[in-house]
């Protein structure tokens, strides 16, 4: 690899001197980048196109906001972590320089996740658009502090129906984000299926459910037994895509696109995940 293009967080990567330091590090091996602010590219994802691999500046947030707006150019990214935990951003700043070296002399892995794509459709007929998380998609409540009800589809079978905080649909990769808080199952990331979690459910026994990533779920959003209708929120990824109200319905599936991930470790997923939870 010799063309990049830097995209760094700069509420993170304050003045981005990381992103120039990285920048300037390229050029005296020979290598040739352009650095971006992460907002720049939101309003604007232009990206070079001779760009063989994307470096991204941040947290786990920045790259899969950044995954969103290139996926249609199916380049690898290399995350370089300014983040807390940062289970996609490999590479710490300490150290930038033997990473870059690795990546110039070809000394790497690609590594594809798994995405899936979410939308809803609203009771009085309107979808919205269809929008594509590499990590979870999320319903949960909105305003005052009341459970929410819903049922869940499974290829337009009855599932289950449950009163909770929300549900997350969350893929492999995503299994280590809000789904894990969640109390939901930590998965291997280069799997493929789907893992359905509810957020506090108002049940003893409610668990997590995996199912195939070729499924596709229907959550419908039910009335109250208040007087007060209570609203749901619809996250991709983590930002807000929608307001729900009852039978208001997200469909949510596999997709055949995915994230290409450069690794350098060669540590596996178990002992990744070690470090990242001490």
């Amino acid at each position: 690899m010799r063309r990049f293009c830097i995209i760094s967080n700069s509420i993170k990567d304050t003045g981005l001197k990381v992103a120039y330091r990285v920048n300037a590090c390229l050029a005296t091996l020979g290598a040739v980048s352009k650095v971006y602010d992460l907002v720049e590219m939101e309003n604007d994802p232009v990206v070079p196109q001779d760009t063989e691999a994307i470096l991204v500046i941040g947290g786990d947030g920045t790259l899969l906001s950044v995954a969103k707006n290139t996926m249609h150019l199916k380049l690898p990214m290399l995350g370089i972590n300014l983040g807390a935990i940062g289970y996609l951003t490999e590479v710490e700043v300490s150290d930038i320089e033997i990473a870059l070296k690795r990546l110039i002399a070809d000394d790497y892995s690609i590594e594809e996740r798994m995405m899936i794509a979410g939308r809803y459709e609203e009771a009085g007929g309107r979808t919205a658009e269809t929008s594509y998380a590499l990590n979870d998609v999320v319903i949960s409540r909105r305003g005052d502090i009341q459970v929410i009800s819903y049922r869940v589809y499974v290829n337009n079978k009855f599932l289950t129906e449950q009163r909770a905080d929300g549900i997350i649909v969350s893929t492999p990769t995503g299994s280590t984000g809000y789904n894990l808080s969640a109390g939901g199952p930590i998965v291997k990331p280069d799997a493929r299926l789907l893992v359905l979690t509810p957020i506090c459910p108002h049940t003893l026994n409610t668990r997590s459910i995996i199912l195939s990533a070729e499924d596709v779920v229907k959550i419908e959003l039910l009335p109250t037994y208040s007087q007060k209708q209570v609203e749901a929120g619809f996250f991709i990824d983590g930002a807000a895509k929608g307001i729900l109200g009852p039978e208001d319905i997200v469909v949510v599936s596999g997709t055949d696109r995915v994230t290409r991930i450069i690794k350098l470790s060669n540590d596996g997923f178990l002992e990744v995940l070690q470090h990242k939870l001490q």
